[in-house]
């Protein structure tokens, strides 16, 4: 297994990226990643407006993920949309970041082609499909399969200079949800363990493949506000932080522990990248974390855009529970199906900073 990046490379090859700022992609008219990526479902229309609208608004990266199953059945389509979309995305001044795995099948469903299940009124991503998917995750009859996806997508786009870096496995080991009390806990034992070791393997492939951009996995498990605990102490997320080149986050929360959190990992001296925040009912705010992240030279990457079939405008469950203004205050994207922006005052501040922060460091 190659190594990873040194620190003084990744830190390198950050200044000459200048200040990021992205988002998570789904298009309105997409319930899922592989509503996105299907043929019959692959939407250029909406995505080309939708991508217009994030670079009028001063955005200049974005992180979508991709779906195993599209690629298994249909290798060839897969990767032709897959130029498309970044030509597309590089049109518009977007570098891409592109994830490979995702163990977020909230849905409770194996991913499946064909058209998808429409959503469930009310409910935040309620048909969410993972990548591989928890079968395939959990066994290892599957995983030579799962080697020579990750091995053809980077091998195909390695050096292309449209793609930012490979984010290789989204929130690994996230599948089980249950609530109590106010605390929502995410654990499911036996897709733990095999994400753990997938994980592993999939740093090893992807390096073995050397590419020119990046590898990263993200930590993501912060532990419940009350414990005080503001760091990532779950073993998956320190093998994570430990095999990155450059360091990617997960942070839904309050605008002190993003503070601590960002403390913390600054001591790992390489790059950061929060590539999932922004959660107003959580004090997830463009207008108090944007400003502080730009400060302290973090790429961030708010969850959604445009509001859609996703639904993510509505809370986490948990949170709906004990919300009283959920019906007014969306909790994640920022643009209305027409394009006009939840709050301006928050697209206004993403282009005063972007512009500030937008030409690489020489």
């Amino acid at each position: 297994m190659k190594h990873p990046w040194t620190q003084e490379q990744a830190q390198h090859w950050y200044q000459q990226q200048g200040w990021l700022c992205g988002f998570n992609y789904l298009p309105s008219t997409a319930v899922n990643w592989t509503d996105i990526w299907q043929e019959e479902t692959f939407d250029a229309i909406t995505i080309e407006r939708e991508l217009g609208w994030a670079a009028e608004a001063g955005y200049n990266s974005l992180r979508i993920n991709l779906p195993f199953i599209v690629w298994e059945h249909d290798r060839e389509g897969l990767i032709a949309r897959i130029h498309h979309f970044l030509q597309m995305a590089d049109s518009h001044g977007f570098r891409t970041m592109l994830t490979l795995m995702d163990d977020c099948g909230f849905s409770g469903d194996e991913p499946y082609l064909g058209p998808q299940k429409a959503p469930v009124p009310g409910k935040h991503n309620s048909q969410a499909a993972a990548s591989p998917g928890r079968a395939k995750v959990c066994n290892r009859d599957d995983w030579p399969q799962i080697e020579r996806y990750i091995r053809d997508v980077i091998r195909e786009f390695r050096a292309d200079k449209r793609v930012l870096l490979w984010d290789l496995y989204n929130e690994p080991g996230n599948r089980g949800i249950f609530t109590t009390g106010t605390v929502e806990v995410l654990y499911d034992a036996k897709l733990e363990e095999y994400a753990f070791e997938l994980m592993h393997k999939a740093f090893e492939w992807a390096r073995d493949e050397d590419p020119s951009q990046p590898l990263t996995v993200c930590a993501w498990r912060l532990q419940p506000e009350e414990t005080g605990i503001d760091t990532y102490t779950h073993r998956l997320d320190k093998a994570a932080l430990a095999l990155s080149d450059v360091i990617s986050f997960h942070a839904y929360t309050n605008t002190a522990r993003m503070v601590a959190v960002i403390h913390h990992l600054q001591q790992l001296k390489r790059p950061l990248f929060c590539t999932e925040w922004l959660a107003r009912h959580l004090g997830s705010t463009i207008e108090e974390q944007l400003p502080l992240m730009h400060a302290a030279n973090v790429a961030p990457y708010q969850w959604g855009l445009v509001r859609g079939k996703t639904q993510t405008y509505l809370p986490w469950p948990v949170v709906m529970t004990r919300s009283t203004d959920y019906c007014r205050l969306w909790f994640h994207d920022v643009f209305e199906e027409n394009g006009l922006p939840f709050a301006k005052a928050e697209i206004d501040l993403v282009r005063k900073l972007s512009r500030i922060g937008l030409h690489p460091v020489r």
